[in-house]
């Protein structure tokens, strides 16, 4: 799973090389002792870590989840919640598991393999509209993070003038070839970042690109031999194409849309009815662990466990600039960023609005994912379990925000609100 990995493109509906990872508890005994996590279980209030619902209606119907997660540094509220054992005050045992694809993410969500997910947003509700995937009913129980993914792009359009969308676009204007993009799943958020900014920028994804599906951990591999001219991934794969001296960063999803929804806890509308107090449970550790992470005054412990083979499997140079929000582009830019990956910024981050489930749908119907207009409120109220949410969070103690949606203004101008999804998706000029 390292950068060095074999290239080799993954497709969507081609998941036969998603191998499972599961760290074993010895290995994360033995991590939480190398890495400081004893430390930070320190930090943490026994009173946190006892069984709040070991008795009682309350109890958690199944007592062990397994999360399966893609090794990202947003993957960090579902890895702490494990290390620091916050888990336990709740009545469960969470097992995280590694695996190598979005595709392979879907599949043992759907299937059962996975009791829940550390998953892109957009892919839940390709899942559940059967886009990009077998057809299932989904849920979104809460919001990991915010922000803290990037789109970069090769040495060779660097060499070429290239250092921003703009110039992308004059070089595709003037140079005519076939140019590559990759992003991480059809209907997930990279691919919305990746369009999004391409056609801000004049540049029609669908028309004058190509673009492929390739997994998180190997896109660095496929753009050093020459498979692509830029990706749209999470952290820390484009510091990485820095640091190996292989790409910069044209742009970060931050300045795409600050504070926007990323990977989300995902699971099955199914499992949220037959295990509805497990759901609250899981839900309600990991918004602890989002708090902790937020609230860390040295996050180079979170970093240091974070590296570890049995989670991303980088190095600490690599992770822990961006992850304290220390930028540098690649190119000579390098900036403090305000609005780098947030976990939990006072339950802001982490509540599920039904306005950003409905963003991603229009999208899927800007770019043809979607032939029909769907029920856009519809589908983010099934989908969106805020009822399930804001129990978990009455639970752990952290605010609620005062509505269902929000209000941003994205890169281009425009702004989103949920108020007219239709006409959203219907107004852009550039569009399939």
């Amino acid at each position: 799973m390292s950068a060095a990995r074999k290239p080799a493109p993954s497709l969507i509906n081609d998941p036969s090389s998603a191998v499972a990872a599961t760290p074993q508890s010895a290995a994360r005994r033995k991590l939480v002792k190398t890495a400081g996590a004893a430390g930070l279980m320190s930090l943490v209030s026994p009173s946190v870590r006892h069984g709040a619902w070991a008795q009682g209606s309350d109890a958690p119907e199944k007592k062990e989840v397994r999360i399966g997660f893609i090794p990202l540094t947003d993957c960090a509220s579902v890895v702490m919640a494990s290390v620091l054992k916050l888990d336990e005050k709740y009545g469960i045992k969470i097992i995280p598991s590694k695996e190598a694809s979005w595709a392979a993410v879907r599949d043992k969500l759907v299937n059962g393999e996975l009791d829940a997910a550390h998953v892109l947003y957009g892919l839940v509700y390709g899942v559940h509209l059967g886009i990009g995937g077998p057809k299932k009913d989904m849920a979104v129980l809460m919001t990991l993070n915010n922000n803290g993914q990037a789109i970069s792009l090769s040495n060779q359009l660097k060499d070429k003038g290239v250092t921003d969308g703009a110039s992308l676009a004059a070089l595709m204007k003037k140079e005519k070839r076939e140019y590559t993009f990759a992003q991480t799943f059809p209907t997930g958020t990279h691919a919305m970042w990746l369009y999004y900014w391409l056609a801000a920028n004049g540049i029609n994804p669908m028309a004058d690109a190509k673009v492929i599906t390739v997994p998180p951990p190997q896109m660095v591999a496929n753009m050093r031999v020459g498979n692509m001219d830029g990706f749209c991934v999470g952290e820390p794969w484009n510091a990485r194409a820095i640091f190996d001296r292989i790409g910069f960063t044209a742009v970060t999803s931050q300045d795409i849309w600050t504070d926007h929804p990323e990977k989300v806890l995902g699971t099955t509308d199914e499992f949220t009815k037959k295990y509805p107090n497990t759901a609250r449970a899981m839900t309600a550790a990991i918004l602890e662990a989002s708090r902790f992470i937020d609230q860390e005054v040295d996050k180079k412990k979170t970093a240091t466990i974070l590296a570890d083979k049995a989670y991303v499997n980088t190095t600490m140079e690599v992770i822990e600039d961006r992850w304290e929000g220390k930028y540098d582009n690649g190119i000579g830019k390098k900036w403090t960023d305000a609005n780098a990956m947030k976990f939990h910024k006072d339950g802001a981050t982490n509540y599920p609005y039904l306005s950003d489930g409905m963003w991603f749908l229009t999208q899927h119907k800007r770019w043809g994912l979607l032939k029909e207009h769907p029920d856009y409120l519809a589908v983010a109220k099934a989908v969106n379990k805020t009822d399930i949410y804001k129990k978990a969070a009455a639970a752990a103690k952290v605010n609620v925000p005062k509505s269902d949606v929000r209000s941003s203004r994205l890169i281009d101008g425009v702004v989103w609100d949920g108020s007219n999804p239709k006409a959203y998706a219907d107004g852009f000029k550039i569009k399939v």
